[in-house]
């Protein structure tokens, strides 16, 4: 059986490429109206609305919306040793990358007397949105938790749906006491971005939002953005993959990194770009063989029949079609990668020769898994510490920047025709010229 559909690329049109490239398309609006719907209960009922949309989508009937620190810290001493250092060692990781990201930078004086800097100050409260439907993600809390406390955030409340005991699982609560966060709030879904963006009796309002999520997560980011109530991070909707290989690539490692994004849910995208036709096939046979082992083969099957192969001559073809594709992820499985890497223009996080599985990303080499999907690599990045920053432009003017800067000013006031704006130079500089 052929899991991934073969295309030449001499052979796709424009069309045809568009409707390739279309994913997690809402053309009736039926996902963005339930959510719109769930939106406004939230906004209006609060905490009723979150605990009947958890017995609804979650069937948890709950206790509490909210985890305290004595008992975060009871949950998480259930994990062993070994899955205790494995987090800590993604949590070293994670930290060291993002640690070099909140750099002061040097103040520039544009002319004598005109001095300009930036300074960073944190985002003072923050929403951390922790996915938890098929799949519990403590990866996804460390890449947002250890970005946030570099960056210094006041308030960072984390959002992830209760597992069927009305609790959290382990592994999220031994990630909450390596961030030093002593609360979660159980809601998921549409409604956990709901209550960030507008606050409920309980779940304090934060100024952004961060986290990746299904379609339904997606979709709730953009309906509370666009009501101006709060900020987002980036679209970070269903996981995608994009491996470029040639004749060199290892067609069981392709397929492995095919399924592990495939498997994260029947909405994921994975595409196989080759110069080497035969890798294709290779690719294929994998495909089936793997998948007879694989717990998640199901799901993994869902979102293979929405993804596909393209087979092109050129490896420079094949780089240009991955920039209009703006893949999440793209591995360049070969050894020879190297001059591939300066026309890379379009993708979320880059995973370079056969070794670099894209799962080393997901979990603890380092570098942010809450990537642009959907295409938006080709105008968002990744989540780092900048993110969770703001950046304030500071400048001072001394005399001789008054003298030198002031009736260039003036004049520009005066092609614009502002005359205040000239006016509050003018006075300036008549008082200078009385001294």
């Amino acid at each position: 059986m052929a899991y991934l559909k073969k295309y030449k690329l001499s052979e796709i049109g424009q069309e045809d490429e568009l409707r390739l490239f279309s994913r997690n398309v809402d053309a009736e609006h039926s996902i963005l109206n339930q959510v719109a719907g769930i939106v406004e209960e939230v906004k209006v009922r609060g905490d009723m609305a979150l605990r009947e949309y958890s017995k609804k989508f979650d069937q948890v009937e709950l206790s509490q919306l909210v985890l305290e620190q004595d008992e975060i810290q009871t949950i998480a001493m259930q994990i062993g040793r070994n899955e205790q250092r494995a987090l800590e060692i993604a949590f070293a990781n994670i930290h060291k990358f993002h640690s070099i990201q909140n750099r002061r930078e040097r103040s520039v004086e544009t002319m004598p007397g005109v001095k300009c800097w930036r300074e960073n100050r944190p985002i003072e409260k923050v929403g951390l949105y922790v996915p938890g439907g098929s799949a519990v993600l403590p990866s996804t809390l460390l890449m947002l938790g250890v970005p946030a406390r570099i960056a210094g955030n006041k308030e960072i409340v984390v959002c992830s749906p209760p597992q069927k005991n009305g609790k959290i699982n382990p592994y999220l609560a031994y990630c909450l006491t390596l961030l030093r966060i002593d609360k979660i709030y159980l809601t998921g879904g549409a409604q956990a971005i709901a209550a960030m963006a507008y606050g409920t009796e309980t779940i304090p309002k934060v100024d952004k939002i961060f986290g990746p999520g299904n379609q339904y997560v997606t979709k709730a980011k953009s309906v509370v953005q666009s009501s101006l109530q709060v900020a987002i991070d980036l679209p970070a909707g269903p996981s995608e993959v994009l491996i470029i290989g040639d004749s060199t690539s290892n067609p069981v490692f392709i397929a492995a990194d095919l399924l592990a994004q495939a498997e994260h849910g029947p909405d994921s995208q994975v595409v196989l770009v080759s110069s080497d036709e035969n890798l294709l096939d290779q690719v294929n046979t994998q495909l089936e063989q793997q998948l007879k082992t694989l717990p998640r083969a199901e799901i993994a099957k869902q979102a293979l029949s929405q993804s596909f192969a393209v087979y092109c001559t050129d490896l420079n073809d094949a780089t240009e079609f991955s920039n209009r594709y703006a893949p999440e992820h793209l591995i360049i499985a070969m050894e020879e990668y190297q001059n591939l890497i300066p026309k890379i223009s379009n993708a979320g996080s880059v995973f370079l020769g056969p070794l670099s599985a894209e799962s080393f990303g997901d979990y603890a080499s380092g570098t942010n898994h809450t990537l642009p999907t959907s295409g938006f690599a080709k105008a968002y990045s990744g989540v780092s510490v900048d993110s969770f920053m703001k950046k304030i432009t500071f400048q001072q003017i001394r005399p001789e920047g008054l003298a030198q800067l002031g009736p260039i000013v003036e004049i520009l006031a005066e092609i614009e025709e502002l005359e205040a704006h000239k006016r509050s130079i003018s006075v300036r500089l008549a008082e200078q010229e009385s001294l």
